[in-house]
């Protein structure tokens, strides 16, 4: 057992639990800010530092574990600029991000994003090249982006990566050649080919849906 503090109170816990599991076993009822508890939707972003230290640090609590002298606080969703346009509508250029998301201009290079990124991810890289005007390096680097926007909340110049990163996904996936297979597959499920497989998946246990996914067929 290690003592932990969980949003100002103190709690002694298991030392082998994550911060999510953390606050549940210490009596907290997580409705909003728990999400897919896998490190994939972004949602549980928590602050900590550790008692007798003065670094703040930033991490995501359903994948990182508890340690002893641990004082946690939420993130609560962060207030990005994201902005409102129509992706049909975006002017073909090499300039497109840095209109609708000017501020990428100002960045001063502090690091500070890729410091608290939970995902180890090259924020302040990909903000660079959106402002080159290279929207496909910036779209590949934020790929694995969770849009839990800590680092939105540690950037001096209120750039929001998160909305950056996913302008340059959507304008490499417009401009990305169709597959061949994608619109033929489109009007297969509106056409509910698949509706009585997709019934029958429903009903398989955990180990059934997990052989099925390992020994799928991956087309070259």
């Amino acid at each position: 057992m290690i003592t932990v503090h969980l949003l100002g109170k103190k709690f002694s816990v298991p030392d082998d639990l994550t911060i999510m599991r953390a606050m549940e076993y210490s009596g907290f009822r997580l409705i909003r800010g728990c999400g897919c508890r896998s490190g994939f939707c972004g949602a549980c972003a928590v602050i900590y530092r550790i008692q007798g230290h003065t670094e703040l640090r930033s991490a995501l609590a359903c994948q990182t574990k508890v340690t002893d002298g641990m004082c946690v606080g939420r993130l609560e969703s962060f207030p990005i600029n994201k902005k409102r346009y129509d992706i049909n509508r975006l002017p073909a250029v090499n300039t497109v991000i840095g209109q609708v998301y000017p501020e990428i201009f100002h960045c001063i290079h502090c690091n500070a994003c890729t410091k608290s990124c939970p995902q180890h991810l090259s924020v302040m890289k990909y903000i660079a090249a959106a402002s080159r005007g290279d929207y496909a390096s910036c779209a590949a680097e934020s790929f694995h982006c969770v849009s839990c926007d800590i680092c939105a909340s540690r950037c001096p110049v209120k750039i929001s990566h998160s909305a950056v990163g996913l302008l340059a996904r959507r304008l490499t996936g417009k401009h990305a050649p169709v597959s061949r297979h994608l619109e033929q597959r489109i009007r297969d499920v509106e056409a509910g080919v698949y509706t009585g497989r997709l019934d029958q998946l429903k009903h398989l246990s955990v180990p059934e849906l997990q052989r099925l996914y390992n020994d799928r067929h991956i087309e070259k």
